[in-house]
C-alpha cells in the first residue's frame, strides 16, 4: 500500500468520525460554529456552542485500539493547544466568550459490526 492511499484512508475515516461526532453533538442541543478551522497554530475538528459555552470539540477515530484508544491520543500539551486555539477562533471571529470548554469525542470504527461514539465533556 503506498503512503498516498494510506493517507487516504486516514482522512476519510477521520472524515467520517467528525461527520457522526457533528450528528451525536447536534442531537445533544449543540449548535455547531465551524468545522475544520485552521490556522497557522493547528486545527480545530468542531467549534459548537452549548447553551453559553463555546465548546472546542477534538475528534479521534480508530478503527481498533492495537495502539491505544483515542483518549490517549489528546494529552496535555494537545489539550493546552485546543485552549489556545479555541481563544484564537473567538479572536478571529470577534468573540469573547467567558465559558470555553475542550470535549472529545472518540470514535470506534471497528472492521465489523457498528460504530461506537463516546462523548467526553470538559476534557480541559
Amino acid at each position: 500500500m503506498t503512503g498516498s492511499v494510506t493517507a487516504a484512508r486516514r482522512r476519510a475515516l477521520g472524515d467520517y468520525g467528525e461527520r457522526l461526532a457533528e450528528r451525536h453533538l447536534v442531537a445533544l442541543g449543540m449548535v455547531v460554529l465551524d468545522r475544520n478551522w485552521r490556522c497557522a497554530a493547528g486545527e480545530l475538528d468542531l467549534v459548537l456552542r452549548d447553551g453559553d459555552v463555546l465548546v472546542a470539540c477534538e475528534v479521534k477515530t480508530r478503527t481498533s485500539v492495537d495502539y491505544g484508544t483515542p483518549h490517549e491520543a489528546v494529552g496535555p500539551a494537545k489539550l493546552d493547544r485546543l485552549l489556545r486555539l479555541a481563544t484564537c477562533w473567538q479572536a478571529e471571529h470577534g468573540l469573547a466568550v467567558p465559558d470555553v470548554r475542550v470535549d472529545l469525542v472518540a470514535v470506534l470504527r471497528p472492521r465489523r459490526g457498528p460504530s461506537s461514539v463516546e462523548h467526553v465533556r470538559g476534557v480541559a
